[in-house]
């Protein structure tokens, strides 16, 4: 099959490699421009445009599709289908409307529940038992295109937003190249829209820890803001990152606190020790077991005792 490709992070590659994998002609390989990165601000190309210049494919970096030249050149390269793989450009009609098979993408959910930009995450916030990839025909619409294939997996207790990345990454070239050699016998599905969740961004902002959430809640936030932008709070001043933690139900805790009306037990340090620093939160406790003090790599809040033990007051609000 002839195919162009749009796509633009490690998760994209991992699917352009599979197409390559599978002997599918690339025609060529759509991604976003390159960006500044890192300390010294240089530009970087993306994961997919590296993989394709070891290829030698042809490269396009538009800005957008507005122009009539972009959507010429598109036309050009005559693919019979355009493979669309967290590209980060919302692709117009005229583009979707070019390859005579349309526009495939992959998206990171199970639609229709959590369309949108951050559908690994959500899925984690949310306490989702189980997410995974869905092969779709795109339209115009937000991630509303009819489903052709999907493939679950389990989330299980101990997933973040990056291990779960990574299995996605693994799971959905298996149904791209799956749904591509069924596709002449797939049946597209519409979405039951009255289903749809929407997947917003993450934002730093919703990642600071609001210790009057359940702390069944907050242990979700640690693992679906975990890489980025990572669950912290404020102590003395200073931001403190949460790699790691575990909600433990103790209501004894919090309870006579909260038969007085007094909320200023929320976010206090319970125990600061080997096991974790246990900090109050609604209907309980959050053992938090590792941790990134500003300029210092994340440690194991064991390892921290060991060199601060009195780091952490007892009794202190964070």
């Amino acid at each position: 099959m002839n195919i162009v490709f749009a796509g633009t992070p490690d998760f994209a590659a991992a699917h352009l490699q599979a197409l390559i994998d599978a002997k599918h002609t690339i025609k060529a390989v759509y991604t976003q421009p390159d960006r500044p990165a890192g300390r010294g601000k240089q530009l970087k190309a993306s994961a997919v445009k590296e993989l394709a210049l070891e290829h030698n494919f042809a490269i396009e970096q538009p800005d957008n599709f507005k122009s009539d030249d972009t959507i010429k050149r598109l036309k050009q390269y005559q693919a019979d289908i355009m493979i669309v793989v967290a590209y980060g450009l919302l692709l117009p009609k005229t583009v979707l409307t070019t390859p005579p098979l349309g526009c495939l993408n992959v998206h990171g959910s199970l639609l229709p529940k959590w369309r949108g930009a951050a559908p690994i995450q959500r899925a984690i916030w949310a306490g989702d038992s189980e997410t995974g990839v869905a092969i779709m025909q795109m339209d115009e619409g937000l991630d509303t295109g009819d489903v052709l294939l999907q493939k679950s997996i389990n989330v299980v207790s101990d997933d973040t937003s990056a291990s779960m990345y990574k299995k996605l990454e693994a799971l959905g070239p298996v149904a791209l190249l799956e749904c591509l050699e069924q596709l002449p016998t797939l049946s597209a599905v519409k979405q039951d829209d009255s289903q749809a969740t929407y997947a917003k961004k993450l934002s730093k902002a919703e990642a600071k820890c609001d210790w009057t959430m359940p702390c069944e809640q907050l242990e979700r936030n640690v693992r679906a803001f975990n890489p980025w932008p990572m669950a912290w709070f404020e102590y003395e001043g200073q931001n403190v990152k949460i790699h790691r933690a575990q909600n433990v139900i103790q209501n004894d805790i919090t309870q006579s606190d909260s038969e007085r009306g007094n909320d200023l037990h929320f976010g206090r340090v319970i125990n600061y020790s080997k096991q974790g620093l246990d900090i109050a939160c609604k209907g309980g406790m959050l053992r938090i077991t590792s941790l990134q003090m500003p300029g210092k790599k994340a440690q194991e809040v064991a390892q921290i005792v060991n060199g601060n033990p009195d780091l952490f007051c007892v009794g202190s609000v964070v």
